[in-house]
């Protein structure tokens, strides 16, 4: 089936969480047999830090961060049978729903792809007259990022007919264990941009620890962190390219995940970094959220951490042989259950039943 897909960024994880998601779920259903092509707006220098070369099982399509432009690129959803607009693309985002939802074929599934459901979520119940709150009855699928029943509960009470959560996993072809690189030495590293619905966890989750363990050496990954204060045990090495994620997990004794905050209130959505660690067999210490046994099984594929202080006497107890024991059945766990080829598997179900529901109708 031809797949027309709009979103922030295929080629480019510069400010761009996503693109890790969409690599791995995306490549997974082209080795499904889906035609897909990737619509993403020239936006925010994502083009000036590519990462990766366009991909050759996807057909990258940049537009240019204009109106016109991206009414243009909107008319080429009619060539598809499933037309999804993501959530977050960066431009326009509301004018794009629109153009590409009209421009779709009256037979095309039409499909609403969440990245950051909690925060869409409470963006709609303020704004009771929000354009995609008004376009959910049309649309045939919600699919999500994750988020568990909360999510899904939420979005049928808005008006979806469906929705399915799509949680993170692992391409083991991506993400793996590598030797260590004495760049990213450290007791714990934290990899992530700053972030206004973050800022505040990760100065609980990480920065206080660091300024406690004082003799300990903390490092700090990710943009936008420059002119913040930190104790002079932390190392900040700015924007981590993801040719570098593995060696930046598998490296440090432990890795630290911290959730942004309206993802650790819901729940049930485990982030990429999760997976990325797991993948790389990275001992991974992460900030509580409910559903986390789903995915990984707490004190033996995973540490949990309810605040600071969790953060800190984990780190006392972690040893070298403890931490390595921890990352590698994380390894185990997600390459038996937690893939993108797992994922794709679902979401091709899910796409095939829905594909036989509108032509029923």
């Amino acid at each position: 089936m031809r797949l027309a897909f709009y979103g922030s960024s295929l080629v480019s994880a510069y400010w761009n969480g996503a693109a890790t998601y969409y690599r791995g779920l995306l490549r997974a259903l082209a080795e499904r047999g889906y035609q897909i092509t990737f619509y993403e707006p020239d936006v925010y220098d994502r083009q000036k830090h590519r990462d990766i070369d366009p991909p050759s099982w996807c057909r990258v399509v940049v537009y240019d961060g204009t109106v016109e432009a991206l009414k243009r690129v909107a008319q080429e959803a009619a060539k598809a049978e499933i037309v999804v607009k993501a959530s977050g693309v960066g431009f326009e985002d509301e004018l794009l729903l629109a153009e590409v939802m009209a421009a779709a074929d009256s037979a095309a599934l039409k499909i609403f792809w969440d990245v950051d459901a909690p925060a869409t979520l409470a963006e709609l119940k303020a704004a009771p007259d929000h354009s995609l709150r008004r376009a959910l009855s049309s649309l045939d699928l919600v699919l999500t990022y994750g988020g568990g029943d909360p999510v899904v509960d939420a979005y049928r009470v808005l008006g979806a007919r469906e929705c399915v959560p799509i949680y993170n996993a692992v391409d083991p072809e991506t993400h793996h264990p590598v030797p260590p690189d004495p760049r990213f030495a450290a007791d714990l590293a934290f990899l992530g941009n700053r972030l206004p619905d973050r800022e505040e966890r990760v100065e609980t989750f990480f920065l206080e620890p660091a300024q406690k363990l004082w003799q300990r050496r903390f490092l700090l990954g990710g943009s936008g962190w420059h002119d913040k204060s930190l104790s002079p045990n932390v190392a900040y090495i700015g924007h981590v390219p993801t040719a570098d994620h593995n060696a930046f997990n598998t490296t440090p004794n432990a890795v630290l995940n911290i959730s942004r905050a309206s993802m650790a209130e819901n729940g049930f959505s485990p982030a990429t970094r999760v997976f990325e660690a797991a993948g790389a067999g990275a001992c991974l210490i992460t900030d509580y959220w409910e559903g986390i046994e789903l995915f990984l099984k707490p004190g033996e594929e995973v540490l949990v951490a309810r605040d600071g202080r969790d953060v800190a006497e984990l780190m006392q107890k972690l040893t070298a042989a403890g931490a390595r024991e921890i990352g590698e059945r994380a390894l185990r766990r997600v390459l038996a259950e937690h893939t993108y080829a797992h994922r794709a598997e679902e979401v091709d179900r899910v796409l095939r039943r829905a594909h036989r529901m509108e032509a029923a109708e």
